[in-house]
């Protein structure tokens, strides 16, 4: 797609492009404007039940945390790792740190809280969500002739 936005001046021209170009290269890092990317996740749905396939590659299942509130799931997995090599004299000679929260929400319309299954498999969180049946509060949809 076209950058194109009528009537701008020459710097704004010089100044947009080299932001694009530093957030360019800060995206190939996974890094974002506002923190790390989301885990990527994948959605499925039939008549009976709901499907979620996300990936959190290094997480163990104790960093993760699934929520069912009302008609939304939530995800959440924490990251708190510290790695750290000293020599023989114990002066430290590297030290790596990773920190982060990712989180993801997801609408499910008829999530039925009961009978949730999950399983986190090879960097994988597979969840399985049944659904309600279909809402029946005494309403009746009538057509007109």
């Amino acid at each position: 797609m076209f950058d194109l936005i009528p009537f701008q001046r020459r710097s704004d021209v010089f100044f947009n492009s080299m932001m694009k170009s530093f957030n360019d290269i800060f995206d190939s890092f996974g890094v974002t404007e506002f923190g790390t990317k989301p885990f990527c996740a994948d959605l499925r749905e039939t008549e009976k039940a709901y499907y979620v396939d996300a990936e959190l590659p290094g997480f163990e299942k104790d960093d993760i945390r699934i929520e069912l509130k009302k008609d939304e799931l939530i995800i959440s997995a924490k990251r708190n790792d510290m790695f750290e090599t000293k020599d023989e004299d114990q002066k430290v000679i590297r030290r790596e740190r990773h920190y982060g929260e990712f989180v993801r929400r997801f609408y499910l319309d008829r999530a039925d809280g009961n009978g949730v299954r999950a399983k986190l498999e090879n960097g994988v969180l597979r969840i399985e969500i049944p659904k309600k049946a279909q809402d029946t509060d005494g309403t009746k949809r009538i057509s007109v002739e």
